[in-house]
């Protein structure tokens, strides 16, 4: 490393956030950045550990060592040509990824990792406004057709690759625009829509060929495609959510979040609504039902809406604030998370599960809660139980249920191609990404279920290679 003492001489600067009072006025993104010096100089505290757990954690592999260090010497050309060799979007992970890598950081062990995820966000701004990143599209065509159907990380991916090793590929988008929850998902203070754009634009003048407002299984058939294309690989998500069968839940007021979300992301973009259609969290006492990442962004979201009030909960015990024995480094930490949504103001609640929706004519107006905790059965599983007399009123005048997702949709394209599913109802798959049926492949939520935007792109990388391999031994 070009400074190995300098984890011992300089602190962990974060780049911090926007002030508050101006950020829940807009959806801009939140997250600020650091000047080039600084950058460098946080880089700089990445030490010669010899065994980077670093790399270890990242479900993309990135080579965390090499890339720091050529921040650290200014040479932002070799950062982020180290960076693409494992990521194809080091803009997407630098600004929405958990950062796995900072948690198995050596530095970690005492709290101050390296700032690894906001080096790659500053490494990859950089390649764009200094011209390092532009099209290279494939010098020789393979003469083989290749068909990507869904387009958030792990189809665009995939895509990317295949595209890149010479074959014909289509990108195939029910919505009307690419990027799947990327676009239509998370919010734009958290990732600002045009850093989606930006590289979509790039991988077209390469050769991609992207097909929007085309939903293959009921627009376009299914086997229509397998006729036409030597591979198929599906990236479709899992975007079956978790319902809640409580009494009142057909209530009005109630919504899934991301019908929340993806709607307040079509608003930004320049869509209407009616306000009959219009989810809007003005004024109103919002609860967000889930503890996650989806239900975080529903309360920035209705903070920005200048919502009353914003309460989430949890059925899960809070998170304790520091590892546990049994937590040790490097694993991911289990402990309690607070997310730039909740620092904006949001009443949290943890242990509570949902009995009643109650309503007024029609509407609902309050969420009956009751305590709950969790204990072993004789075989070890975990089973909750309610405690008697906890419950609860919560006022309520809107309703998110953000309690994650169950599987793929079936109906349409998977049905239609005939492939297996696990006992969890994702398509199943080999280890090469292959399903059931000859010459279709899959990767990401579809097969795995619901996970990081990350692993999505590591999954869409692997069905790459297996469509490559495939194609390239026939």
């Amino acid at each position: 490393m070009g400074n190995p003492k300098g984890f011992m001489t300089i602190q962990r600067v974060e780049a911090g956030n926007r002030p508050i009072s101006e950020r829940i006025e807009d959806f801009s993104e939140v997250e600020q950045t650091l000047n080039d010096a600084d950058r460098q100089l946080q880089a700089s505290r990445c030490m010669d550990c010899g065994i980077p757990f670093c790399q270890w954690s990242c479900p993309v592999g990135n080579t965390m060592p090499e890339f720091q260090d050529a921040v650290y010497k200014g040479n932002w050309e070799e950062a982020i040509k180290i960076l693409h060799y494992t990521n194809n979007f080091p803009e997407f992970t630098g600004r929405i990824c958990p950062a796995p890598c900072e948690k198995g950081c050596v530095l970690n062990i005492h709290k101050e990792p390296v700032t690894i995820r906001e080096n790659e966000c500053a490494t990859v701004e950089k390649g764009f406004a200094l011209g390092y990143i532009k099209p290279n599209p494939a010098k020789k065509k393979t003469g083989k057709k290749v068909a990507v159907i869904g387009s958030g990380p792990a189809g665009m991916a995939a895509a990317d690759l295949l595209n890149k090793w010479g074959h014909t590929v289509t990108l195939f988008e029910k919505d009307e625009a690419v990027g799947g929850l990327l676009r239509f998902g998370i919010p734009d203070f958290k990732l600002n829509k045009v850093v989606i754009d930006r590289r979509v634009e790039l991988m077209i003048a390469e050769g991609l060929i992207v097909k929007t407002n085309t939903h293959v299984g009921v627009d376009v058939k299914g086997q229509d495609i397998m006729k036409e294309y030597d591979a198929v690989c599906i990236a479709i998500g899992a975007m079956v959510p978790r319902d809640l069968p409580v009494p009142g839940r057909e209530l009005k007021g109630i919504h899934f979040a991301m019908d929340f979300l993806t709607q307040q992301n079509r608003v930004v973009r320049g869509t209407e609504f009616s306000a009959e259609q219009r989810i809007n969290a003005k004024g109103k006492h919002v609860l967000v039902i889930g503890g996650g990442d989806t239900g975080s962004d529903c309360v920035g979201t209705s903070n920005r809406h200048k919502a009353k009030s914003v309460t989430q909960i949890e059925i899960m015990p809070q998170p304790p604030v520091n590892r546990t024995a049994d937590n040790p480094w490097p694993y991911w930490p289990l402990v309690l998370k607070t997310s730039s949504s909740h620092e904006e103001g949001c009443n949290r609640m943890w242990s509570l599960a949902t009995k009643r929706f109650i309503g007024e004519n029609g509407q609902v107006k309050q969420v009956e809660v009751i305590e709950v905790k969790w204990e072993k059965d004789a075989s070890g599983r975990m089973n909750m139980v309610e405690v008697p007399g906890t419950e609860k009123i919560i006022e309520a005048d809107l309703v998110f249920l953000a309690m994650g997702f169950v599987s793929p949709v079936h109906e349409g394209l998977l049905n239609e191609l005939g492939v297996e599913y696990d006992a969890r109802g994702n398509v199943k798959a080999s280890a090469d990404k292959k399903t059931s049926v000859d010459k279709v492949f899959v990767a990401g939520d579809a097969t795995r279920g619901p996970s990081l935007v990350v692993h999505a792109i590591a999954e869409g990388r692997k069905m790459a290679e297996s469509v490559h391999a495939f194609l390239m031994n026939k």
